[in-house]
């Protein structure tokens, strides 16, 4: 059987010109090659011809469409009435969704530490300010919180990559999943596809093994649906999937208010957005092309519509895109009734090879290889519906992506540690503040950070409101000081 199958995987590698990957096959072992032709066989060798010759080979250049407007969104503090009556119907609509069990959460986690120089998967990362509870905790924890509230446990589905998989998996069991019930957790890897040369050859990584790398975060949206998640939704009566990334120690995995405004409006695909704070930060930008919800990478959106202003002298693009959606479960079903359909985009990087005229491993300095990538947001214009909520940037957003500056771990524990200052102090209670310091990467609000470092559980409050419910529990603090809330 061995045999046959090799012989079936050389007949069609041939017929796709990438039968240079047996080059090596002779000086392997028995056990090697069975191993490397099962993982010959196991990808999709058609669709990978097909995105050589259009992805690496024939790319197409981004071209702006001709009539890109601003995306409308949901304002986070309206100062309408009628528009603060419907927040307020959205987060009770939300709040019935969980109490209901509509509700999954969905957490991105395919990605290594490797940036931040964690050499473990991500999700691993220890985050918080002071107890540095790792990722997964953070959310376990709000999860269990809000499942208390609403009197409903809310299922967690875990993507992983196949790298990290089984180190996520240990990792979770090793601490008992975060008092999460194992009914309500599941993990599944996202695909793979094969790193290829400029030219639109398939690397090796080792003579035994291509160079893979997960297939972009669209690949999400196949991994539900190829995994029997969606099906293990739909069996549960879940509609709704709060989808986040593995990054976001604050995020709030579902939101009540989020979640209602999207199942009002009858959304089938949903983001949560930032106001900018300069034309160019790094965020993708919300737009409207021909009447759709898209979005327009920060780098493909020219100058001349980045820095226009209003009136008032807001940026006319001032939706910034943080990866936070809401997606019902049918949509997911509908992107993959008929094969996948968002489409794939290419990404030069650098990629470790096998050299095929020496058989030595080579590491360039330059990028040498094309990734073959999908992008959730690719789903958004093919939604029928999609709406946008602007969420609080220091109440919801505070990621660890780069090992120092904006976006770091360090960023990260004092955007939370600002976030619980200011939940304190809408609860009347005395929190030492200071002028922000101009560093990198800093946040603040009206010029002040909090001089101090705090860490409030979910357990204690997932609102400030719950703050003031918890008033005697807060000591007195000095500056300096740090206090944990639990």
């Amino acid at each position: 059987m061995a045999a046959v199958l090799h012989d079936q995987l050389v007949q069609k590698l041939t017929a796709v010109n990438q039968q240079h990957l047996f080059q090596f096959y002779g000086q392997l072992t028995s056990a090697q090659q069975v191993a490397f032709d099962q993982q010959l066989a196991s990808l999709d060798w058609t669709l990978i011809h097909q995105l050589v010759e259009t992805v690496v080979k024939h790319p197409e250049k981004f071209a702006l469409p001709h009539n890109v407007q601003p995306a409308p969104y949901y304002e986070h503090r309206p100062s309408d009435p009628a528009k603060k009556e419907k927040l307020c119907q959205a987060f009770a609509r939300g709040e019935e969704l969980l109490r209901t069990g509509k509700v999954a959460a969905f957490v991105v986690a395919g990605g290594q530490g490797t940036r931040l120089g964690w050499d473990a998967p991500k999700g691993t990362f220890p985050a918080t300010p002071i107890k540095r509870k790792p990722l997964f905790q953070c959310f376990a924890e709000y999860l269990l919180a809000m499942g208390r509230r609403c009197g409903r446990d809310i299922p967690l589905y875990v993507m992983t990559s196949p790298l990290n998989d089984a180190p996520t998996r240990a990792y979770w069991k090793e601490h008992h999943n975060f008092c999460i019930k194992a009914e309500n957790l599941m993990f599944f890897p996202q695909d793979s596809l094969p790193a290829v040369s400029i030219d639109g050859k398939v690397l090796l990584e080792q003579k035994d093994s291509l160079a893979l790398s997960p297939n972009g975060h669209g690949g999400s949206l196949l991994a539900l649906f190829k995994s029997g998640a969606i099906a293990d939704m739909a069996r549960r009566g879940i509609t709704q999937i709060s989808y986040f990334q593995v990054d976001n120690p604050v995020v709030r995995c579902v939101d009540p208010l989020f979640l209602g405004l999207h199942d009002l409006d009858g959304a089938q695909m949903s983001s949560k957005m930032l106001h900018k704070v300069a034309p160019k930060e790094k965020l993708g930008n919300f737009c409207l092309i021909d009447g759709k919800v898209s979005i327009i990478e920060y780098s493909d959106l020219p100058d001349e519509l980045a820095e226009q202003r209003l009136p008032n002298g807001d940026l006319r693009f001032r939706a910034g895109s943080i990866a936070l959606h809401a997606i019902r479960r049918d949509f997911v079903e509908e992107l993959n009734g008929h094969g996948f359909t968002l489409p794939y985009h290419r990404a030069e990087k650098k990629v470790p090879y096998i050299d095929p005229a020496t058989g030595q491993t080579v590491k360039p300095h330059h990028p040498n290889a094309v990734k073959m990538e999908t992008l959730v947001f690719d789903a958004l214009p093919l939604a029928r519906t999609s709406i946008i909520y602007e969420t609080d940037r220091v109440d919801d957003f505070a990621p660890i992506k780069n090992p120092e500056g904006v976006d770091s771990a360090v960023s990260s524990r004092q955007i939370t540690s600002l976030r619980n200052a200011l939940w304190l102090k809408a609860a009347g209670i005395a929190v030492p503040m200071k002028p922000a310091t101009g560093a990198h990467g800093e946040v603040s609000v009206d010029g002040q950070i909090a001089d101090c470092t705090l860490e409030i559980a979910p357990s204690f409050a997932l609102y400030p409101d719950d703050v003031k419910a918890n008033k005697d529990k807060v000591p007195t603090m000095k500056a300096g000081a740090e206090v944990y809330l639990e």
